[in-house]
């Protein structure tokens, strides 16, 4: 029965995934950060795009400066500026500038007090007094301005919002900071809510307003706020496109400055349930967060966009061609007045700039979007990356495994930049990143764990079974180790020690289990110079595997030079034992091979790495047809033409086992090929034509040649079985169907 809560490392995988869903929900500011950085390394990975054509910028450069005087200019100046560029047929004419405050270059209080000087004196002639009227209305450089922005009839002021009640106590209600009738002209012309409950949505809303002159004000085609809102690490990316006052809507300079140059169609904001559902202009739908804000989509670094200087302008330096039906942004850049924002291609950023990002985004309609759905996005990629690699990563080597970690990671990098800079969408990439790390780890430690466990459990189990070299091997697939078996085509080894039973009553306790320690001993360490498997004692017996757990090709010969080396140490041994005064004994030994179940039987809580089916079986029945013919090792007839090339053999019988019915031909294994005396060599040329004629009917030729190979060897057990078996075949002939087999009626 499975264990449920049992870990692998999907489950893992999975606990880590949620995990870091739970944290990417909550909101942590420091990966929160850590993925607005990697939205500027995005912007740097992409690198410049070229935007339109429709977008300059006017510049109060250095050069301006040097020029023109030092900012602020007189309001004379900037009314020169306006004509100029109405003279350069320009569309629009936006102001990263606000004249909150009268000129303080106007002549209007020295006018004034000669005025009063020339009243004083009585003086009433009509032309002085109209002189002096004249000399007012010149004198007052915001009036200038006004009749320079009205005849224009293309500039859009800017103004600013007070977003924070802290340092507002200077405003007084009623005055130009706080004055609505300024700025109400260009409110948002359409609010479209989807809902009753759209009207209670809380958005972003300003305390204070410090807008233009009234007078300038009235003479504009519109204006727009110029606020800009960093992100916490004082980087610009967003922009909102509304902000709330006195319970008005209104759009900032970049959109009032674009929906003049497109002829003013309709503008439109869109109020749902949840927050700001975008804002369409014309036939633009411009998408946006439920805060109203959208995501600036940088065209590139500082002077992306076509920068003039107005010292350039004034002095009619510039082609007409370069400001001809363009959107001409003026704002400041010189050193002391500069406008500086930190934005992802740069920390030294004209805030003027930015605007024109805006507007060429819009214009090109290429969008980058940051909705609340792709927070749905975000958890799924987290969720998926991790659950994908918690499965593969397992079934891996550690290499591969960290091949394939990586893998995983340049190869979500590069969705997430295709879908950035192709298709404008902004996934997460930090969770994500920090979900593949996690799992690696975990899954990677988890694995250590676990297969530390089971090398100790592998090594615990089988170091007294099998060689250290082998263990070794066996700990590099410790899989196939699991509860279960496969089948394989295997050599099993069986050996027993003859007579045991009587040879132990004649020793003491003591004497009996040196004498078998001994003799185990020596036997055990052969199984293993072969890297067989010690599959288990049984009393006197051995079992051996070979071909498992280790792939083996040659896992009959193995088994092979480990019976002859058995015999050839038993030898040794008798001769020890003899010398000792200790008895001796034999031992019989049966090898065969064939297809075979091997793997852990037995329960979850205890198991032995063993061998079963019909090849065990008649390994062990071939062991105890030693006692039969009188030999110390028979192979089976599988495992003969395995090995006929390396070892010399003698064709024993045909058996028919107990509990079998197909027969099977048996063989004693004699030695290795070239090791053998040609009298040995001799002995099975006769022996194999004693058995052709024995098998042939042939009882007397049989036991003619039989004798022959006793006069040769004349303790050979074998020929001396079939001298016994032909002259009762002469006396009690078989019957016709006879094949030849022998059945064995005992195991």
């Amino acid at each position: 029965m499975r264990k449920p809560l049992k870990l692998n490392g999907v489950k893992i995988s999975l606990f880590i995934a949620l995990l870091v869903i739970t944290v990417y929900l909550i909101g942590v500011p420091f990966l929160d950060l850590m993925e607005l950085k990697a939205l500027d390394l995005r912007f740097v990975s992409r690198g410049s795009v070229k935007p339109g054509s429709e977008v300059v910028i006017a510049a109060i450069d250095e050069k301006s400066v040097d020029e023109l005087g030092r900012w602020p200019w007189s309001r004379k100046k900037v009314a020169r500026l306006i004509d100029t560029l109405t003279g350069y047929g320009v569309r629009s004419i936006g102001f990263d500038i606000v004249f909150a405050e009268p000129d303080e270059n106007s002549d209007l209080e020295r006018t004034a007090s000669f005025k009063k000087k020339v009243e004083e004196l009585r003086i009433t002639s009509r032309e002085l007094i109209e002189y002096i009227s004249m000399a007012e209305k010149e004198a007052d450089n915001d009036e200038i301005l006004a009749k320079a922005i009205k005849k224009s009839d293309r500039v859009i002021l800017g103004y600013f919002f007070h977003t924070s009640k802290k340092g507002l106590e200077h405003l007084k209600e009623g005055g130009t900071g706080v004055e609505l009738k300024n700025i109400l002209p260009s409110k948002y012309p359409s609010l479209r809510y989807q809902s009753r409950e759209a009207k209670k949505v809380s958005l972003t809303e300003a305390y204070a307003v410090e807008s233009n002159l009234n007078k300038l004000s009235t003479a504009a085609k519109g204006s727009g706020y110029f606020n800009i809102f960093p992100d916490r690490d004082g980087t610009v990316r967003w922009c909102p496109l509304m902000v709330q006052y006195k319970d008005q809507f209104f759009p900032p300079l970049s959109l009032r400055v674009l929906h003049h140059y497109l002829g003013s169609p309709l503008l439109s904001l869109k109020i749902a349930d949840y927050g700001i559902d975008g804002v369409q202009l014309g036939g633009i739908m411009i998408p946006t967060d439920e805060k109203g804000r959208t995501l600036i989509n940088y065209a590139g670094p500082q002077k992306t966009f076509p920068y003039y200087s107005i010292a350039d302008i004034l002095g009619d330096r510039i082609p007409a061609s370069a400001l001809k039906d363009k959107i001409v942004l003026v704002g400041a850049t010189a050193t002391g007045i500069y406008d500086m924002r930190v934005t992802p291609f740069s920390s030294v950023y004209p805030g003027i700039e930015i605007h024109a990002n805006i507007i060429d985004s819009i214009l090109r309609q290429h969008f980058l979007i940051r909705p609340e759905w792709t927070a749905v996005v975000d958890i799924l990629v987290i969720l998926g990356l991790g659950l994908l690699l918690g499965f593969i990563l397992p079934k891996l080597k550690a290499v591969w495994g960290a091949l394939t970690a990586v893998l995983f990671f340049f190869g979500f990098f590069m969705l997430n930049r295709y879908l950035f800079v192709y298709k404008g969408v902004w996934i997460n990439i930090v969770y994500p990143f920090l979900t593949l790390l996690l799992v690696y780890i975990g899954v990677t430690i988890f694995r250590y764990m676990t297969e530390e466990r089971e090398k100790k459990k592998i090594k615990g189990a089988f170091h007294y079974y099998v060689t250290a070299s082998v263990v070794n091997e066996m700990l590099k697939n410790p899989e196939k180790l699991k509860l279960g078996g496969e089948k394989k085509d295997l050599t099993v080894l069986f050996s027993d020690i003859r007579g045991f039973t009587t040879i132990s009553e004649g020793l003491s306790p003591e004497m009996l289990v040196k004498l078998l320690n001994e003799y185990l001993t020596v036997m055990t360490d052969i199984v293993f110079k072969y890297d067989g498997l010690l599959d288990k004692y049984m009393g006197d017996a051995i079992m051996a595997v070979y071909g498992a757990p280790l792939d083996q090709e040659d896992h009959a010969e193995r088994a092979c030079y480990t019976a002859l080396d058995m015999i050839d140490e038993l030898k040794v041994l008798q001769e020890k034992w003899e010398a000792e005064g200790t008895p001796r004994f034999n031992i019989g030994i049966g090898v065969n091979s064939g297809p075979m179940v091997v793997g852990n039987m037995g329960s979850q809580r205890r198991f032995d790495y063993t061998v079963m089916g019909d090849s065990v079986n008649l390994s062990s029945r071939l062991e105890g047809a030693n006692k039969q013919y009188s030999t110390n090792i028979i192979i089976g007839e599988v495992t003969y033409e395995k090995v006929r090339d390396k070892f010399l053999c003698r064709e024993l019988d045909s058996v028919r086992v107990k509990g079998k019915d197909l027969p099977v031909k048996i063989y004693e294994l004699v030695g290795r090929n070239g090791g053998v005396p040609d009298e040995t060599k001799d002995v099975i040329c006769l022996f194999h034509q004693g058995l052709e004629e024995y098998k042939g009917r042939k009882w007397q030729e049989a036991n003619e040649t039989f004798n022959k190979v006793l006069d040769i060897k004349p303790d050979d057990c074998p020929s001396k079985l079939y001298l016994k078996r032909s002259k009762n075949l002469m006396e009690v002939p078989p019957p016709e169907d006879w094949d030849g087999v022998f059945t064995m009626e005992t195991k």
